[in-house]
């Protein structure tokens, strides 16, 4: 069966997430819920839903249009519009007896073998299926998706025993191919897995800080970034998430847990948090919660205030200015884990009191929460963003090490832990990573079809290339992946130098290689120039080496773009400003859904430089043809068109925040792909790739490019000027536009019956962005970007 349609029981935060993410697959949904007492309309809570998800930010819809595609109803009238749904997701209230009664609805209407899932993560499946027929038994399982379902790659999958084996093969693969999820098969037991380690890590830190006095900045700071942990940390994700739903995720883990367990042991109700949320104090939804801005307005700008913790009382007089915490353990961090646990100062001390005890708990658990190790560290990667998962923090710390400091703490020593003695819970084996076992083996990690990742072929390979900046790898069947690894992947002098390395190779006759894929495994594609080193450039009066590199990045992407073999460039998360154009310049895309890319150079005061506005307005134009009459002197088209365009784009540094939207506004072709889970992306590059080079032809450099001249640049002037006098543009922001609009239109020589070439838009976009350089707005926009991480408004 293949899942054509899909409904979603429960119009609350999760389910209307669920649909939206559902219908970010191109995929129809029905919407039910409830009918509110003496509404006027009766499907009004999933109309509302939709409203609302219209204008969250961030987004659950990749495209607003997305929406159109959910067809919203109630329980009561529209029953019958899951009579076609292939997969039914209940995701009512945490009640049993009202799922019971859903599910009593949804088999009367449901087709024969249609697939029906609830969300939960507190009710066993053996309840929720109790009482039913056995063609319901065989086609329901657990689906958990973690919030926000667009965002969190994590969805834990339980099946029963009599659960069909096909369908949950069918419901894995739409979810990992068509959503975008990891998903980590479970056992049957209360939280499962993410849930299960992360509140018990929650707690047992909340505990520890109100029992050692541990400020809260401080037991952030070194259980964020210094143990892989996102910069949240613990007070920080408690915010986050809301305070008000630990006592219910509590009572929900104590209420079905083992009475044995661990959990029971360290849990602690203290009064504060309680204090807290009855003063609405919930986190960032409400005042405020373990941190807050300042109410007081007459200090300026907010300050960031952090509460001082105390188990049994709260108010707003304990909060004070948010200090950043200067410790060895938090600088420790850069020399790995054991380092951060082993400093004797407080934030030491503290993170190993929280990490200790979670990755033994962590280690207690496995085979009973999932059958391997490494489902474990995949839900805590994907749920919770760990750098690390429990096992392999545990061979980093050495699990020897580690287990003689349990015993020598007086810990009774976990089972898998014992059995792994002297060894680690991963090793690579003949070129690939395999992970300790249950039964005291170890096991290849095997990959879904379709997925390749360069760490795996760093286990079996040397790079064909390489330096500081960035490496060259062979990924089979004659492709090569360019791959960036400076801060933030940001270009620099020896990124250039190893792709036109790279270019040279592959431009021979004789090469090898028939393909190349730019991609990387970091958090981010590029941040594009490296800005740090620019400005450093521009203080010392170093312009003929800031040219030079302008110039040299030019002729590398130009030499892509021509180059005698397909570029592919595979994008995911941050693409702006030259990690932007590179993109611009490959002959395809193939982006991961999450690719949040575009020129945003006007913030730092420049404008593109490596043939970010001759790409934009080629693309314009492209699509201008295509829409209208292809003969280009067609009364359809008209010369501001695509110029007017591409200057609202650049000249307002518009981001897409996802790739669909990227296709949208036109950073990314129609014929680009997008690939919904991260895992795929190489793979769906290389095959792009490898398809591209049968009979692969360059294109050809462009010399008929027509554009306005001084009477556009006139045009686009004028049009900032009324932005400037409404106050929306700057006194800078007519600077930079126009030295923008001189690109834009084709400089001083050109007109409309003038064709000029792709080498002299690149000449302008050079000059331009060099003459911005010289400005004093220009180095003070750059500063502020460097210091504050946002564009200065001058």
């Amino acid at each position: 069966m293949t899942i054509k349609k899909v409904a979603v029981i429960g119009a609350g935060l999760m389910g209307s997430g669920i649909a939206a993410q559902i219908t970010n697959a191109g995929i129809p949904v029905v919407l039910l819920d409830i009918v509110p007492k003496n509404a006027d309309d009766r499907s009004a809570i999933a109309k509302g839903a939709i409203q609302k998800m219209l204008k969250a930010d961030p987004a659950p819809f990749m495209l607003p249009s997305n929406a159109k595609l959910i067809t919203p109803g109630n329980l009561e009238d529209d029953m019958n519009l899951i009579a076609d749904c292939d997969w039914i997701v209940e995701v009512v209230l945490e009640d049993l007896k009202i799922k019971h009664a859903t599910y009593e609805k949804i088999n009367k209407h449901r087709k024969k073998g249609s697939i029906v899932s609830s969300n939960t993560s507190t009710i066993p499946l053996e309840l929720l299926t109790k009482g039913f027929d056995a063609a319901f038994q065989e086609d329901f399982l657990i689906t958990h998706f973690f919030n926000p379902p667009r965002y969190m790659r994590l969805m834990e999958i339980v099946t029963g025993d009599k659960t069909r084996k096909n369908a949950a093969q069918e419901i894995t693969k739409f979810c990992d191919v068509k959503l975008g999820k990891g998903v980590v098969p479970c056992n049957d037991t209360p939280g499962f897995i993410a849930n299960r380690l992360l509140v018990f890590c929650l707690t047992n830190a909340i505990n520890v800080a109100i029992k050692d006095n541990v400020p809260i900045e401080v037991a952030d700071a070194v259980m964020g970034k210094p143990v892989g942990i996102p910069k949240t940390a613990v007070f920080g994700l408690l915010d986050l998430i809301g305070i008000d739903l630990m006592p219910h995720l509590a009572e929900s883990l104590l209420s079905t847990l083992p009475k044995e367990d661990a959990y029971r042991k360290i849990y602690i109700d203290h009064p504060v948090i309680h204090q807290m949320i009855e003063a609405g104090y919930t986190g960032r939804k409400g005042k405020g919660g373990f941190y807050r801005l300042d109410p007081d307005a007459s200090k300026g700008k907010k300050q960031k205030q952090a509460l001082s913790l105390h188990a049994d009382k709260f108010s707003e007089d304990q909060y004070h200015d948010a200090d950043k915490p200067k410790l060895d353990s938090v600088d420790a961090g850069r020399s790995g884990l054991r380092a951060v646990v082993e400093s004797d100062d407080i934030g030491g001390q503290y993170a190993w009191k929280v990490l200790s005890r979670t990755l033994h708990y962590a280690a207690s658990l496995v085979p009973e929460i999932t059958d391997t190790v490494f489902r474990a560290d995949e839900a805590m990667h994907l749920g919770c963003n760990w750098k690390m998962g429990p096992f392999e923090m545990i061979d980093a710390l050495g699990p020897k090490w580690f287990a003689d400091q349990l015993a020598a703490e007086g810990y009774d020593i976990p089972e898998l832990l014992q059995q792994v003695g002297d060894g680690t819970f991963y090793k690579v084996i003949d070129g690939a990573q395999h992970y300790f076992g249950t039964d005291g083996k170890y096991h290849k990690v095997e990959r879904p079809k379709g997925v390749l990742l360069l760490s795996d072929i760093k286990l079996n390979s040397e790079p064909v290339l390489s330096n500081k900046s960035a490496s060259v790898w062979d990924i089979g069947d004659q492709i090569l992946c360019f791959e960036k690894h400076s801060k933030m992947n940001t270009f620099d002098e020896q990124i250039f130098e190893l792709l036109e390395q790279t270019t040279k190779m592959m431009s021979k006759e004789d090469s090898a290689y028939k393909g190349l894929v730019i991609y990387n495994e970091g958090s981010h594609f590029s941040a594009g120039a490296n800005l740090g080193l620019a400005l450093f450039s521009v203080n010392i009066a170093m312009w003929a080496q800031v040219q030079d590199f302008i110039d040299r990045g030019q002729k590398i992407f130009t030499g892509l773009k021509f180059a005698p073999f397909p570029v592919v460039s595979a994008p995911s998360g941050f693409a702006f400003g030259g990690g932007c154009e590179i993109l611009l310049n490959a002959d395809a895309v193939q982006a991961h859904s999450e690719t949040y890319c575009g020129l945003v150079e006007v913030g730092v005061g420049v404008i593109p430089g490596w043939g970010g506005c001759k790409e934009m307005i080629l693309r314009f134009q492209e699509r201008e043809k295509a829409q209208h009459n292809p003969q280009w002197f067609s009364p359809d088209t008209t010369p501001m068109g695509a110029v007017r365009k591409a200057f609202e784009l650049i000249g307002v540094a518009t981001v897409a925040k996802s790739a669909p939207e990227a296709q949208k506004i036109g950073y990314f072709r129609d014929s680009d792909g997008i690939t919904m889970n991260r895992d795929r992306l190489l793979y769906d590059a290389k095959k792009r790739a490898l398809e591209m080079a049968k009979g692969y032809q360059a294109p050809e450099k462009r010399t008929d490019i027509r554009l306005p001249g001084e009477s556009g640049k006139m045009a686009l002037n004028l049009a900032v000027s009324d932005l400037h006098k409404n106050g929306k543009a700057t006194d800078y922001d007519i600077v930079v536009s126009d030295h923008l609009a001189k690109v834009l239109s084709g400089g001083e020589k050109a007109d409309w019956t003038t064709p000029i070439s792709e080498d002299d838009l690149l000449k302008l976009e050079r000059d331009q962005f060099m003459a911005l350089l010289h400005n004093k707005g220009t180095l003070e926009r750059i500063e502020h970007m460097l210091e504050k991480g946002k564009p200065l408004r001058n």
